[in-house]
């Protein structure tokens, strides 16, 4: 297949990068912890029957302007002008972790904006019961073992890409870090069920089975809170063999699942 074209936009005075492949209706992605180093293989699948477009958010990975956003406001209302500047208004939507939390929050507040959507173990609730894991608070080795089910799929993400500065990307990777925390610190808990119930979009949840972040059961919270509201129709699958980003442990599984609920 062809490579990637690489754009950017302008969001509150700050370039933010935006990778775009494939032909068809235009599908946007946005991405979990450690954004998007590299063009992903479950990027690569999805490609092949719609244009995909995976602008970066601010402070991870091809992006800057982290530091102005210091409300969950700030942040929700920067990704807004990401998906308008993005060409992404009115399109289907795919979030991931971080990137679920805020496409769940464009579903809701926005909801002209999004057609359906698919949510890969989003961040935005919490259950003291069930308490999620702070990933901000982990050794460096563990890190791997806690993203994905096979840890070498977080080593390949977050390895310097080719062309990169060998002393700048680990602090390139803090930035992207700092960024996640910026939005979802402690624990992911934005009081996102309030607003779940405003999202009408046709929704599919994916959790992988080993997710050690969010435990799987917030897949049935988030389907709850969706149905309850106006219109809800959601829908939950497990992806086996999966961990919090479960787009790096099972890219094939998850691409299938996705593209046939936006068929």
């Amino acid at each position: 297949m062809s490579a990637h074209a690489t754009t950017t936009i302008d969001v509150n005075g700050h370039s933010c990068r935006v990778w775009t492949k494939g032909t068809g209706p235009r599908l946007g992605f946005l991405a979990g912890l450690g954004g998007l180093p590299r063009w992903l293989p479950f990027l690569d699948r999805l490609a092949e029957t719609r244009t995909v477009v995976a602008p970066s958010l601010p402070g991870y990975p091809g992006a800057t302007g982290h530091a102005e956003l210091d409300t969950h406001l700030d942040w929700v209302l920067a990704v807004r002008q990401i998906v308008d500047k993005a060409g992404l208004a009115g399109a289907d939507l795919v979030g991931a972790s971080v990137g679920g939390a805020f496409a769940a929050e464009m579903a809701a507040i926005f909801p002209g904006h999004v057609g359906k959507l698919v949510l890969i173990a989003p961040f935005g609730l919490f259950d003291d019961k069930e308490p999620a894991a702070d990933p901000w608070a982990q050794r460096k080795d563990v890190l791997p073992g806690l993203m994905c089910a096979e840890p070498a799929n977080w080593n390949e993400l977050v390895a310097a890409p080719e062309g990169a500065n060998p002393v700048e990307w680990p602090i390139e990777m803090t930035r992207a870090s700092e960024a996640a925390a910026r939005a979802f610190w402690p624990l992911g808990n934005t009081r996102l069920e309030k607003r779940l119930g405003l999202i009408t979009a046709p929704t599919l949840i994916l959790w992988g089975d080993r997710d050690r972040v969010l435990p799987p059961s917030y897949a049935g919270k988030f389907a709850q809170g969706i149905n309850k509201g106006i219109n809800g129709v959601t829908r939950v699958e497990t992806v086996p063999n999966a961990g919090h980003l479960a787009y790096l442990d099972q890219p094939e599984a998850v691409a299938k699942a996705v593209l046939a609920h936006f068929a």
